[in-house]
């Protein structure tokens, strides 16, 4: 586990089409009804608009795990490099380090078996040109335990160093690189992951971070944001720490692996469990209420999320399957007020949204994309009737008018039609002229779950002749007709007549 660079998913090679067509729904099977009741008076949460985010980490190609090796040359330092759980053994090679600039070197006898890196500043430039190519938004978590003293126990002691940050800070400026936001530290609140440190001093380092960056960006119109402490809640701690930093600290990251180890037996059960699944807004609706009932300003992000820790499971979390936990995880953590959620990883390990050998989109790429698509920033409080096996989540449309909805159906054998009901609806129904709604259905190929090729609308999304990624295109369908949610299946539609006051400007 781990996060060090969060690279925002903006636009990637996609194109737009809105055309219709035919398609087989999926295996046969039992037939229910079901209705899904959205209230749209007022919203119940607000998204950013780049909600949708992931990951890229620091870990070598030796970094090996339940006896797999899958993350290749994935790393920062490696891809053009940065980010993850060896973020607090990183040095930066800045003029006022004289020491070599030695890449990591596996060792059992070091926390997380690995020595301490350094990252050239050769390739943070690489990098930035990448960044600045990619049009991405780019945090980075810089080294929280420079300085400090780690005991018997874990505990990191002492205040932070934080002169090589302030280097690399300044480096960043000085070349006119452009960062969204500076993250301190990675899984270092509460017990920790290697190591910990108290809420209060975790929260004087964060202080110093906020002066470095008030400081080094004095002048510029808009600064980068303080973001910490990127680790698993603990709620005292957080209540702590967050009391403690009222001015300091804009952003407060967490991180979510609530299906166990990668190499659980058990794991893709607990995927296609949705009453396990539901635990997993408990520490979303946690962060909620502890900044609710603080004088903070901070929000929420989800800094890191891999669902199965140790890279995942291949042909579980890189297949079409581990759609039914991503995609709820967005709908869970949005509704909890969530402004944006970080997939780990972009690509490397089995978690990625991208194949780590050949770069090619794996299933969750193509839901993350369409969610960032048609879902806005306006969260709507949404129900469901009829059978338990349904979990359904509506946003107010993203640059159209209207609701968009996102159907998933755990059912092995039984298709659901569903019905819309709406409250505070305008008129009670705005037709606009629109009696038709756009619907995206989701499908593993040859109804495979463990599948890496996903079915929309009965065509396999696949890469073109020149690497771009496929026309997403909806079918039409009838405001008349039910939505029909196949067995294991799941679905957007966009229903531009459902004008609601919380999607009112």
């Amino acid at each position: 586990m781990c996060m060090l660079f969060k690279l925002v998913l903006l636009y990637l090679w996609v194109h737009w089409v809105n055309q219709g067509s035919d398609f087989v729904t999926g295996r046969s099977g039992n037939v229910t009804s079901g209705t899904v009741f959205v209230n749209g008076t007022a919203s119940i949460g607000k998204t950013d608009d780049n909600f949708i985010c992931a990951t890229l980490d620091w870990w070598a190609p030796n970094k090996c795990d339940y006896g797999t090796c899958s993350w290749e040359r994935s790393s920062l330092l490696n891809l053009i490099r940065m980010g993850g759980t060896l973020q607090d053994k990183v040095i930066y090679e800045t003029k006022d380090d004289k020491s070599p600039c030695a890449p990591f070197v596996k060792n059992s006898s070091e926390m997380f078996g690995f020595s301490k890196g350094c990252l050239p500043m050769s390739r943070w430039d690489q990098l930035n040109v990448f960044f600045k190519k990619a049009g991405a938004m780019v945090v980075f978590g810089l080294n929280a335990l420079n300085g400090k003293a780690i005991g018997s126990d874990g505990s990191a002691t002492g205040a932070w160093n934080s002169s090589n940050a302030e280097s690399l800070i300044r480096y960043t400026v000085n070349k006119g690189y452009s960062i969204h936001g500076w993250e301190l530290g990675n899984e270092l609140c509460g017990t920790g992951v290697g190591a910990k440190v108290a809420p209060d001093q975790y929260a004087s380092d964060v202080k110093s971070l906020e002066n470095i960056v008030q400081n080094i960006y004095r002048g510029f119109e808009v600064k980068p944001l303080v973001i910490a402490p990127g680790g698993f809640i603990d709620t005292n701690w957080f209540a702590q720490f967050i009391q403690r930093t009222p001015k300091s600290l804009q952003v407060v990251t967490q991180h979510i692996y609530n299906l166990g180890p990668g190499n659980d037996n058990q794991l893709i059960n607990n995927i296609l469990d949705p009453s396990y699944l539901d635990g997993g807004a408990q520490p979303f609706r946690d962060l909620e209420a502890i900044l609710k009932n603080s004088a903070t300003p901070a929000v929420a992000w989800v800094g890191e999320a891999g669902g199965a820790y140790n890279s995942g499971q291949n042909l579980v979390t890189n297949s079409f399957v581990n759609a039914f936990w991503y995609l709820g995880q967005l709908g869970m953590a949005s509704s909890y007020d969530t402004k944006t959620y970080c997939r780990q990883t972009l690509i490397g390990g089995n978690y990625g949204l991208l194949d780590t050998a050949t770069f090619v989109p794996n299933p969750d790429y193509y839901g993350a994309l369409l969610w960032h698509r048609l879902m806005g920033s306006n969260v709507l409080s949404t129900s469901f009737s009829g059978t338990t096996g349904v979990r359904a989540y509506a946003h107010c449309s993203k640059q159209s008018q209207g609701i968009s909805l996102l159907l998933i159906n755990f059912n092995a054998n039984i298709s659901v039609n569903v019905r819309v009901v709406t409250d505070g609806e305008q008129a009670p129904r705005v037709k606009l002229g629109n009696t038709s709604r756009e619907e995206y259905h989701f499908t593993a190929k040859d109804e495979n779950l463990h599948s890496q090729k996903v079915v929309l609308n009965g065509k396999i999304l696949a890469l073109n002749s020149s690497g771009g990624i496929p026309p997403m295109e909806p079918v039409n369908r009838s405001m008349t007709d039910p939505i029909i949610v196949a067995p294991f299946s799941y679905v957007f539609s966009h229903i531009s007549s459902i004008i609601l006051p919380a999607c009112i400007n």
